[in-house]
């Protein structure tokens, strides 16, 4: 699962661009030879990555079979090493086919996957490249689709159980890497803080258990700390000692070098020294209190859909920092690792969520193979993202409901059988990585009782929209005694990780009226308030960045959620502005009296 890197021992091809695309309703493609290229005549142009519901309007509620095809010569000086072809997101089952051959699948979309495919490579010849993807909408599937929900009006078209749209397609990088024979197959790395003095111990894994010779080194600048390992039956462990270390955080987001060399291999990545804990009603990060102040987000665009888009992610960031942001939560599935490395390099701190969003438990058999997709969805995330230093949180769900989320019945047998399941999840979670905290997103009539095994409760919650809607004046109260009376039970960080009001943009209200944007402005400035005078608040995570794409239905002017602060065009609405007023910090206050510099 490392992150695939171009060095003096390794090579990497980049086989982003322009593919053939045929879609394949019938599933007769393989009998027709998909596998070994398609007919020209009759597929189309498609980019990768991207989905492909954006590129063509007939495809846009297509979510069934299609396969991708590409030709690309192998360089000749990777003859002596092995090579694998790995794909960064294929939602929702992938299978890739090298030259005619199969060679792996893959279940479950935003999680790289990579198969081993030295045998199949021709040399001195074009490489056939092709790959079947189908999205399909099913109860079993996390998250699950075409089944009776809870949320009502949000079912629609196409049927999902939740309020995004499913896009589909290749949605990130397909690369080819080298390794050699024997390589660094994984590396874990773990920082502790003992005064001023970083300790950073590393973990490395080989391919196979053989016994070897290694240099560890992190360099800082000025600071180079090494040690010298022997690998074990192929693994090695080192502890690192950094003196006066240089801590990251969101303020300060230094990185240090970290590198694995051995005798065949060597690999490089970015560390960052920090810790993370819970102490009362608090989230200390490097032993300090800290508020992760920011946003539920989403990866969607005009165009690309849901693929990796890095002008746009350059741009997001930029417009997170200028509302004062410091954080958000990958809702609701995990997000390209281009963007964990960006997040690591600007300072953000992440809540890091698996796509079990808007998990049911209607019956065991569902929810036995959902459990088993969710642990595998977990193994693969913390494997993908142990060692960023943003990435402060897991988040194990979104949303799980009882059947009896609407019509509340103590006696509802999904709620022990949900009670059970996330507590799988969550004690799963801590046995992967027992140095981040775990959460999972609750929502208005969710069981408390599901959050007792988290370490900071997360809440999703709109007062003022869906309860109490245009009546701000009795929900802002309704939502403090709610925060009131779960501090109380619970007695652990909470941070409120969606809250907000759909909004048009340019439609504007005097008083301030639902989907305005006044209304909206006000609903975030109540919130905002009321957590301002709560010390066990840890975080206020706006819903959402900017407007998305969703299901077709009553509630979706336009196949929209516009619950952004931003257009999906990344225009500011009102409500943006009062963000950055709470959450910007001016080094000087405000000018009083005349205007300095306006001539009468």
């Amino acid at each position: 699962m490392l992150y695939p890197i171009q060095n003096n021992l390794r090579n990497r091809l980049d086989l982003s661009g322009i593919w053939d695309f045929q879609i394949d309703p019938e599933r007769t493609g393989l009998d027709k030879g998909y596998a070994t290229g398609l007919n020209p005549k009759e597929a189309r142009p498609i980019a990768v990555p991207g989905s492909w519901n954006e590129q063509y309007e007939d495809l846009y509620n297509y979510l069934d079979l299609a396969w991708y095809a590409k030709r690309s010569f192998i360089p000749s000086n990777w003859q002596d090493q092995r090579i694998f072809i790995r794909v960064g997101s294929a939602p929702y089952f992938a299978t890739v086919y090298v030259n005619g051959q199969e060679v792996g699948s893959h279940e479950g979309g935003h999680l790289p996957f990579a198969f081993e495919i030295t045998a199949q490579i021709k040399w001195d010849a074009e490489n056939l490249f092709a790959i079947s993807v189908e999205n399909e909408l099913k109860p079993t599937r996390v998250p699950s689709g075409n089944i009776a929900t809870a949320l009502g009006a949000f079912g629609s078209h196409p049927r999902t159980t939740y309020d995004f749209f499913p896009f589909a397609g290749l949605h990130r990088p397909v690369i080819l890497y080298t390794v050699p024979e024997t390589y660094i197959e994984d590396i874990t790395v773990v920082t502790e803080i003992a005064g001023n003095t970083g300790i950073v111990k590393v973990t490395a894994l080989l391919n196979e258990p053989v016994a070897t010779q290694a240099t560890i080194t992190m360099n800082g600048g000025d600071q180079i700390a090494q040690a010298e390992v022997t690998f074990k039956e192929g693994k090695a462990e080192a502890k690192l000692v950094v003196p006066n270390a240089r801590l990251w955080s969101d303020k300060d987001p230094y990185l240090y070098d970290l590198a694995v060399l051995t005798g065949s291999d060597s690999y490089s990545l970015k560390v960052g020294i920090r810790t993370i804990e819970v102490q009362g009603g608090q989230i200390l990060l490097n032993g300090k209190p800290v508020k992760l102040n920011g946003f539920g987000r989403h990866e969607d665009f005009f165009a690309s859909g849901k693929g990796l888009n890095l002008p746009l992610l350059v741009k997001d960031y930029a417009l997170m920092r200028w509302t004062g942001a410091n954080a958000y939560r990958t809702s609701h599935y995990p997000y390209s690792e281009e963007e964990m490395q960006l997040a690591d390099r600007e300072g953000f701190l992440i809540i890091d969520e698996i796509p079990a969003v808007s998990l049911q438990f209607e019956n065991d058999e569902n929810a036995a193979e959902r459990l088993r997709m969710c642990l595998q969805q977990l193994d693969e995330l913390v494997v993908r993202d142990k060692n960023h230093p943003s990435v402060l949180m897991w988040c194990v769900a979104n949303e799980p409901m009882p059947l009896s989320l609407r019509k509340p019945d103590p006696n509802d047998p999904s709620i022990a059988r949900g009670k059970t399941f996330l507590n799988t999840l969550v004690r799963h979670t801590h046995e992967l990585d027992s140095t981040r905290l775990v959460t999972l997103a609750n929502l208005t009539g969710g069981p408390m009782e599901w959050m007792e095994e988290c370490d900071v409760v997360s809440m999703n919650r709109y007062w003022g929209w869906y309860e109490l809607g245009g009546h701000l004046d009795e929900a802002i109260p309704g939502l403090e005694n709610e925060l009131d009376g779960v501090w109380e039970l619970l007695h652990k960080p909470i941070i409120i990780t969606e809250f907000g009001a759909d909004t048009m943009a340019g439609m504007h209200g005097h008083p301030a009226l639902m989907w305005t944007e006044e209304y909206q402005a006000q609903f975030i400035r109540g919130y905002l308030e009321v957590a301002s005078r709560k010390d066990y608040i840890a975080g206020m995570q706006v819903w959402n960045f900017a407007d998305f794409a969703a299901v077709q239905s009553v509630m979706r002017v336009g196949g929209l959620n516009m619950k952004g602060v931003f257009t999906r065009s990344r225009t500011p609405k009102m409500a943006a502005h009062v963000l950055r007023e709470f959450w910007v910090k001016t080094a000087s206050p405000a000018p009083t009296g005349d205007l300095v510099g306006l001539h009468p």
